[in-house]
């Protein structure tokens, strides 16, 4: 047993190799940015060590650092791939932001411009919401 100032260290957890960091998200934006904490104003996540674990699976040799989520919340209702996260919450930054994964795919976002990470998460956000995430994609200038 360990705490936290080893399990999360990155200068640690960067030594591994192929270290693949899988962490859950509320909500991602069109440029990559992730939001794991807040829904509607409320805290729901608490203080976790995502950002510890995606930074040091980037920095690992072969690491990746995957982001999950489904696609929709409120019964499909609602997308959970947003054009703006929802309370301004920034748990991981866009410049962090590696590999996200829907029940829709696998949206690989490294080294991508914004206009192409806008495309490859729409592609992966549920087919119903598509449409609006493209509409707002086109009216503010991503593409």
């Amino acid at each position: 047993m360990r705490g936290i100032a080893y399990t999360h260290d990155p200068a640690t957890l960067r030594r591994l190799e192929r270290l693949t960091a899988v962490n859950a998200a509320l909500e991602v934006d069109l440029t990559g940015q992730v939001n794991a904490e807040t829904v509607a104003g409320r805290h729901v996540g608490a203080v976790g060590g995502q950002v510890d674990f995606v930074r040091a699976a980037m920095a690992s040799p072969g690491g990746r650092a995957v982001i999950t989520l489904p696609s929709t919340a409120r019964g499909g209702t609602i997308s959970r791939i947003v054009p703006r996260l929802g309370d301004g919450v920034v748990t991981t930054s866009r410049a962090d932001a590696d590999v996200v994964v829907t029940e829709h795919g696998v949206a690989d976002l490294r080294g991508m411009a914004l206009s192409e990470r806008a495309r490859r998460l729409t592609a992966i956000a549920d087919p119903a919401h598509r449409e609006g995430l493209e509409r707002h994609v086109a009216e503010h200038g991503l593409r």
